[in-house]
């Protein structure tokens, strides 16, 4: 039998003594008391902060604190530990994110430095979990344990983790830089077209000898605007992945972006260079890179990696076992490579699990599984190596702490947090993911288990849920409608996870978040009745066109007025009415309607773009993608008491009116502008769809900017009825 194993020296566990992390946060903890003491300017105490895992909530006064578990390892000593912290300094809760690490909310600043610490003696850091500089490193929870892999990638993952940590050339980026590493090609692993750098395990005869390496891929990332990964090489060594990964570091340090941020990431240097010119400065620049002992050595600590089995290899016969058991080991339950073992995946209802339960998950690992345990990207946690005949018993104990529903289906939902703490947040993410899932338990409870589609949410199009890879992704946005401002979310159609997210999905028009759940039931039935054998959703999607789809959903992406449906103008699991609160807004004195027709007539124009490009008509989408731009951009000069048809400069007075005072977003004003300056004659089909996808952002920023001056124009409306 073979087995993966707990190095007992040199491991990422370890990472507190071999990077000194207790100095860098005794570093920390002086600079945090001259920002207190008003002797550190906030924006450069903001980007010091972030390198160190300190990122600013939606709430005043208090932070999240997001760590850094490479592959989403932990151990059941950090387990207790993470428990610990997140009841005395947190809120009790940790919460797994789609990079396999954790976050803790409402943490106080000041107490920040007893958290690292406390962290860093159980092997945790939290240095260069945010901010500009190369993130967690990700890996599949199966690796190792896999029966489609090609090999246990775990070595190579956790030594680039300790390779690029605080690597003096990955210092100086314009923006975050994402890696990540797949032992196979044909599911979703480790999700490699999304990253930066995506390796995927290769297996390469070299003088008649098998030798391992990777599959590289660069320039992917989701983000507003998403990109899949370009293949780089078709084969590199294990070896030579690290002076791969220090050159690309050179190359996007030199060339990336740095005054404006929506142009910053690694995504768009492969983009301006193309990935023929940007594998030959790699190349030039790999020749200049002096040798390095400890880049050379430094898959030689980790490569006697293996994991062993708590208890001996078991059988059990499944049919034996009670219907709900039977249910639960259909949907959480994958059989190892290793005979006799399997993995099971606990679901966790938002990514969230209490102190009090992550305590005792540390119990049952100990008495189950040791230490193999992982976190995952839909954010749940996964534990390996259980012996075949201990898996109802598991389940039992998984019941007892009411655990123990079952994960990879529709109700297994991937959400950011969405406005519940992060700034940019525009539509309750996880009030969505919350609502369905409690209707995936009860009344819906037969459509959840379905498997073979996936739902992920964001509360704003940036895609920290990663709506762009799922059957139905939803992304927050707003809408107004007679003056009241109602939440809502665009629907993404066409993506997927399998093939490492080998297909992004592209938004078809909004729908209220009280409608969604009808209109997945809606689409899965049609699905159901519809499909060709065993097609997926997205292949479904993909035949059918997103037009027929969406004709399935026309009643549902109406917005009715507040008198018709007032439920509909306050977010779910809220009481108050809803308003966009991403930043300061601009009030209007007299509300056009002319303004809110124009806005839907341009969501109207996108949701066509996006059926003109699935038809390959390539400049119709084009041109349709460009004109709901500039009629945005006109709908709120509208606001300002412009004309719609006025002698003026769109771009001028729009940059002056809504850019120049930061009321619009910059990012998304950038592809207005560039817009207005292109001609489709210089655009590819890769091209038009950018241009596609950056029209939406734009559009729905303009309805959020609406939103915002609609709200506050019936606030001063209304001081001004009682005054």
């Amino acid at each position: 039998m073979t087995t993966a194993a707990q190095p007992t020296q040199g491991t990422w566990q370890n990472v507190g003594t071999r990077r000194d992390i207790f100095k860098d946060i005794e570093i920390y903890e002086i600079e945090l008391k001259r920002w207190l003491n008003g002797e550190v300017p906030d924006a450069l105490f903001t980007e010091f902060r972030l390198r160190h895992g300190v990122y600013g909530q939606r709430q005043e006064g208090v932070q999240m604190i997001r760590i850094k578990l490479p592959l989403g390892m932990i151990s059941v000593k950090q387990m207790h530990a993470l428990a610990d912290l997140s009841e005395e300094l947190a809120d009790s809760v940790s919460h797994i994110t789609t990079r396999q690490d954790i976050q803790y909310h409402n943490v106080d600043i000041r107490n920040t430095p007893e958290l690292m610490r406390r962290l860093a003696e159980v092997g945790i850091t939290t240095a260069e979990a945010c901010g500009n500089v190369v993130r967690n490193v990700c890996a599949c929870t199966k690796t190792g344990v896999c029966s489609s892999e090609l090999f246990d990638v775990t070595p190579d993952s956790l030594a680039m983790a300790e390779f690029l940590l605080k690597h003096p050339e990955a210092q100086d980026f314009g923006r975050k830089f994402k890696v990540s590493y797949s032992g196979c090609a044909g599911e979703m692993c480790g999700l490699a077209n999304m990253h930066d750098i995506g390796a995927i395990a290769q297996i390469q005869e070299v003088d008649g000898k098998p030798v391992k390496g990777f599959k590289v891929l660069i320039g992917g990332g989701l983000g507003a605007v998403p990109r899949q990964a370009r293949v780089l090489y078709d084969f590199v060594s294990r070896e030579d992945m690290f002076i791969i990964s220090q050159a690309i570091a050179r190359i996007f340090t030199r060339h990336g972006e740095r005054r404006n941020r929506s142009k910053a990431r690694f995504k768009f240097v492969v983009d301006k260079f193309g990935i023929e010119e940007t594998r030959r400065m790699l190349e030039e620049e790999r020749a200049k890179i002096p040798e390095d002992e400890q880049r050379n050595s430094i898959l030689n600590d980790y490569l006697n990696y293996s994991e062993e089995p708590l208890k001996d290899p078991s059988s059990l016969d499944v049919s034996a076992q009670s219907e709900a058991f039977q249910r639960w080991y259909r949907h959480n339950v994958e059989p190892q490579n290793q005979e006799g073992y399997s993995i099971a995946h606990v679901f966790l209802p938002l990514g969230d699990i209490s102190g009090i339960h992550l305590r005792e998950l540390a119990e049952i690992s100990e008495k189950y599984v040791k230490d193999s345990v992982r976190l995952s990207v839909e954010q749940n946690i996964v534990f390996r190596w259980i012996s075949n005949a201990d898996l109802p018993a598991f389940y039992e104990d998984l019941k007892t702490l009411d655990l123990h529903d079952v994960a990879n289906t529709l109700g297994d939902i991937t959400a950011c947090p969405g406005t519940d703490s992060c700034k940019l947040g525009i539509s309750a993410s996880r009030g969505l993911a919350a609502t369905l899932h409690d209707q995936f338990r009860t009344e819906m409870k037969e459509l959840g288990d379905n498997n073979s589609m996936k739902i992920k949410i964001s509360g704003c199009p940036n895609s920290c849920g990663q709506h762009h890879i799922a059957d139905l992704g939803f992304f927050g946005s707003a809408q107004s409608k007679g003056g009241k401002t109602a939440p809502v979310f665009q629907m993404v159609l066409g993506g997927t996870t399998q093939g490492n997210a080998e297909s992004y999905g592209l938004a078809v028009g909004k729908i209220s978040p009280h409608n969604i759940p009808e209109a997945i039931q809606r689409l899965n039935q049609f699905y159901l009745n519809t499909k060709e054998g065993e097609e997926t959703f997205t292949g479904f999607v993909e035949r059918i066109g997103k037009k027929r789809v969406k004709a399935e959903l026309a009643d549902l992406m109406s917005l009715p007025t507040f008198d018709e449906r007032p439920d509909f103008f306050t977010d779910l699991r809220r009481v108050e009415a809803f308003q966009v609160n991403t930043g300061k807004g601009e009030c209007a004195g007299e509300l056009l309607p002319r303004t809110e027709f124009l806005l839907e007539e341009c969501d109207r124009q996108n949701a066509q773009a996006t059926l003109f490009l699935e038809d390959a008509r390539v400049q119709e989408a084009y041109d349709l993608a460009k004109s709901s731009m500039e009629k945005s951009a006109k709908a709120l000069l509208l606001t300002q008491g412009y004309e719609e048809f006025g002698d003026y400069e769109t771009t001028n007075e729009f940059k002056k009116k809504f850019v120049d005072t930061s009321v619009f977003f910059s990012k998304y004003a950038a592809y207005f502008f560039k817009a207005a300056e292109e001609a489709f004659e210089s655009m590819d089909e890769v091209n038009v769809r950018y241009t596609v996808e950056q029209a939406t952002l734009f559009v729905e920023e303009a309805n959020v900017v609406y939103s915002k001056i609609a709200q506050q124009a019936h606030a001063s409306a209304g001081l001004t009825a009682v005054s």
